[in-house]
């Protein structure tokens, strides 16, 4: 039953947060939190596949897209954060609550980040929840777009790190590759990875309920934590980013302008 399935998860996504926070106290380092992040995904979708009792042909497509796509991206940022300092965003709100810190992180970094999961994987939570549930046309169509998704994610993410490796490209802004043609190749993938796994989802009953994830993570991509921040934080490092801003695209990939 979905809510068997749901329940589950909310106790998997809880128990995982605070352990990643006592860990985070121990390491004095809030930003595991992001590396974290993609294998989430990954442990509420196996732990709700060992939950119920027979897992459909779509369900395990679900699982296999949601896990390649939750261990690359921490692969990635395990990779590209190892031994450097704590994130600005943390050493922020460290500064700022003092002594309180521990305690607010736990409910404002790493239990808010579960629940925010807990929306997001609605689709592969139902999907594996529904014993019966069969391939069809919008199978496909959602793994043709998760496919895009993953190539403009990982493509982005591995161009942007061969760029910075240039030590003449320090202080430069990324204008090659996919980022010569959208500001953010990496979070127009992400987006479309969970619109596409959104869209597997509907060949499963109730399906539909799936939709919230993809919507959610579509509005934290580009309204709140993703496009809007990292703008913000570009434009007071890089002088020329404005220049960039102008003749590039923000999300949706087109050419540049002239």
């Amino acid at each position: 039953m979905i809510s068997n399935t749901l329940l589950n998860s909310v106790a998997v996504i809880v128990a995982s947060m605070v352990l990643l926070w006592i860990v985070s106290l121990l390491k004095k380092n809030a930003a595991i939190v992001d590396v974290f992040w993609g294998s989430g995904f990954v442990v509420v979708g196996w732990a709700s596949a060992i939950k119920v009792d027979h897992v459909s042909t779509l369900g395990k497509v679900i699982l296999a897209l949601v896990t390649v796509w939750g261990l690359r991206l921490s692969l990635y940022l395990g990779i590209r954060n190892h031994g450097k300092p704590e994130d600005f965003r943390y050493v922020a709100m460290r500064k700022h609550y003092g002594a309180r810190f521990p305690l607010i992180s736990l409910f404002t970094v790493f239990l808010l980040q579960g629940a925010i999961m807990m929306v997001v994987s609605l689709p592969i939570q139902i999907a594996l929840s529904d014993a019966h549930a069969s391939l069809s046309v919008t199978t496909y169509a959602g793994i043709a777009l998760f496919v895009i998704g993953i190539f403009f994610e990982a493509v982005g993410d591995w161009q942007l790190a061969k760029f910075k490796r240039n030590p003449q490209n320090a202080g430069q802004v990324m204008q090659t590759g996919l980022w010569k043609y959208t500001r953010h190749p990496n979070y127009f993938g992400d987006t479309c990875v969970w619109w596409g796994i959104g869209v597997v989802a509907l060949g499963a009953r109730f399906g539909w309920c799936g939709l919230a994830g993809s919507l959610l993570m579509n509005f934290f991509l580009v309204r709140v934590s993703g496009v809007p921040m990292l703008e913000r934080s570009m434009t007071k490092r890089r002088p020329d980013y404005d220049e960039y801003k102008r003749r590039t695209s923000s999300f949706f990939p087109r050419p540049p302008k002239q």
